[in-house]
């Protein structure tokens, strides 16, 4: 396996699924690791397991991301590996949903984004060094009837991501949007038995985070799709 240049990784919206498997995956390859969600109560076993130390945060917060990485600074040293995973959504039709749910939701999935971005460059600029993950989905590149909210949190991301990676890039900062572009196959969500690989597999999904980490500058990302054969373009 590559090396990673990197010693210590935050995840913010932690929970089981694709930040458990990158979490293992992160600890397995010596980084020490913070996990951040609203309820960190879900979080014990997983931080049980691989050391990590927990956090809780409002990603929506400013004062509370702040807050959140000075604690890290302070526990674990500052990150130079920063995930986002949290998301939100609220399904319905456009002309019966609540505004301030949609508002919610746009807040935790985008702006919850630039603010964790933000804090992460702030540490890393100085040094020349890092990298930002902000994960993506289908709905950062289409939206679907019923789910506005979940596709303009996840354009919005994206777009941040885009941005950021041409800002930061050239002074040191990997910043890659990683789209998951299907279903995530779980313990409630298992692969068809008539379909086989017909959903993400976390753990498949984690050794790509991983191999993005390892890449030399000369050769970085800043976005990849991850999607099953079922997908559709």
């Amino acid at each position: 396996m590559t090396e990673i240049p990197y010693r210590m990784a935050l995840i913010v919206g932690a929970g089981p699924g694709i930040s458990a498997s990158v979490g293992r995956a992160l600890a397995r390859a010596g980084l020490k690791v913070g996990l951040a969600a609203r309820d960190v109560e879900k979080l014990a076993p997983l931080a049980a397991e691989i050391g990590a130390t927990t956090y809780a945060v409002d990603a929506a917060d400013p004062a509370a991301v702040e807050a959140l990485s000075e604690k890290v600074d302070a526990d674990l040293g500052p990150a130079d590996v920063v995930i986002y995973n949290a998301s939100a959504r609220v399904r319905g039709r456009i002309a019966e949903l609540d505004p301030e749910a949609v508002r919610r939701a746009i807040e935790v999935s985008a702006f919850g984004g630039f603010l964790v971005v933000q804090q992460a460059a702030i540490r890393m600029v100085p040094n020349n060094h890092g990298a930002i993950l902000p994960t993506g989905a289908t709905a950062s590149v289409k939206g679907f009837a019923l789910s506005s909210s979940f596709a303009m949190g996840k354009f919005a991301l994206r777009g941040l991501a885009q941005r950021a990676a041409r800002e930061l890039g050239p002074q040191g900062v990997h910043v890659a949007h990683i789209i998951v572009d299907g279903g995530v196959r779980s313990a409630v969500r298992p692969d068809p038995g008539d379909r086989p690989d017909s959903t993400l597999d976390p753990d498949a999904i984690a050794q790509t985070y991983l191999a993005i980490l390892g890449q030399p500058r000369s050769a970085w990302t800043s976005e990849i799709d991850l999607r099953p054969w079922v997908e559709t373009f």
